[in-house]
């Protein structure tokens, strides 16, 4: 099985990118095979960071959004198709919905052994609550949900935890997950590398290097992670 990944939230400032990134380091330290897509064509973080697995794709032309799908159609490298993960701009949910509806890709990615997971990646303000319930009316059942309580976004969930969009989600087999907070200066520093968190990791000299504890918290930060994704339909 393989998986394709919307990581969603719709809403800017959530930490999307920062999900489609810790997600792309976990299928790399895993040795899983895949293909990332950066929906924004402004910041483009996910390419900034992921390089040599990302490239731009266009979401408001079916053309640009048939290359996702297209990655299966491709020869496996290693014997397995490989994982697509998607970093989705804000305000992207309209076009991709009918994308996905056009195209029956649910579907068609059952018929090829491959997981359809739709991540929302929530702060805790009342629009990521307003936004969840308006993902799941647009889906339904079929699709998986991951919702990610971004703690490095908010601290109080209590809308979400006690919302019926929650309860909608979850009653439809989705997942309910939590993504910790990195420190704050390590993240800056990693963000002034525009470096892989592998990269951050690994570098031990030049400007905005972690120091020995920050890559320790780091390590740690993803090992956490990791454990919480070893949980999910990722293929």
């Amino acid at each position: 099985m393989s998986s394709i990944n919307f990581i969603g939230g719709e809403k800017g400032g959530v930490g999307k990118s920062v999900m489609a990134r810790v997600l792309a380091q976990y299928f790399i330290d895993k040795g899983r095979a895949f293909t990332g897509f950066d929906t924004d064509r402004s910041h483009t973080s996910f390419t900034r960071f992921y390089a040599d697995y990302a490239a731009p794709v266009v979401v408001d032309t079916y053309e640009g959004l048939d290359l996702i799908a297209g990655v299966f159609e491709e020869e496996p490298v290693v014997g397995l198709p490989p994982n697509v993960i998607v970093d989705l701009a804000a305000q992207t949910a309209a076009p991709l919905a009918r994308w996905v509806k056009d195209s029956d890709l649910v579907s068609l990615m059952a018929s090829l052994g491959v997981t359809v997971n739709f991540w929302h990646v929530a702060d805790a303000g009342k629009d990521s609550v307003d936004l969840l319930d308006r993902l799941v009316a647009t889906y339904g059942a079929g699709p998986n949900y991951i919702v990610v309580k971004n703690q490095g976004r908010g601290n109080d969930f209590s809308q979400l935890d006690d919302s019926s969009a929650l309860k909608k989600a979850v009653a439809l087999g989705g997942h309910v997950i939590s993504l910790a907070q990195l420190h704050e200066a390590s993240m800056r520093k990693i963000d002034r590398q525009n470096a892989s968190f592998w990269a951050a990791i690994h570098r031990k000299d030049g400007e905005d290097t972690l120091g020995l504890l920050e890559r320790q918290r780091v390590k740690t930060w993803l090992k956490n992670s990791y454990a919480t994704f070893d949980t999910l339909p990722l293929g």
